[in-house]
């Protein structure tokens, strides 16, 4: 169990770091180009926000536990950003982009695992 724990977090961390730099470094038009619900409902701010919080979450998906400092701040970790896939379901449901709704719950549940996982010790 340990291990898989650690193979997902470190792919739940890649995804969100690349996810993450994307949001906070793309200029605007670039960023409204790859994320289209970036332009109206949420704003450049808000989303660089958004990417921000992502690439604090990878890095709390790893560090912790890898340096063994308070490791469980990898379980809240994994809990902040399931909290980010339900508020992305929820805006994606809303704008009725209902595509990359799969990748959401994907990641959701992944997050969800890790956090699972690191409560337990793991």
């Amino acid at each position: 169990m340990t291990i898989a724990v650690w193979i997902v977090s470190g792919l739940l961390a890649a995804m969100y770091l690349f996810a993450g730099f994307s949001k906070s470094l793309l200029p605007p038009e670039k960023l409204h180009k790859q994320f289209p619900w970036s332009a109206e409902p949420v704003g450049v701010r808000n989303t660089r926000i958004i990417g921000v919080l992502e690439i604090l979450g990878a890095i709390g998906l790893i560090l912790p536990p890898l340096l063994g400092i308070v490791p469980v701040l990898a379980a809240f970790a994994a809990v902040g950003l399931a909290i980010v896939q339900v508020a992305a379901i929820v805006l994606h449901v809303r704008q009725g982009d209902l595509k990359v709704l799969p990748m959401n719950v994907v990641l959701l549940l992944l997050a969800v695992f890790v956090a699972v996982g690191r409560f337990l010790g793991f």
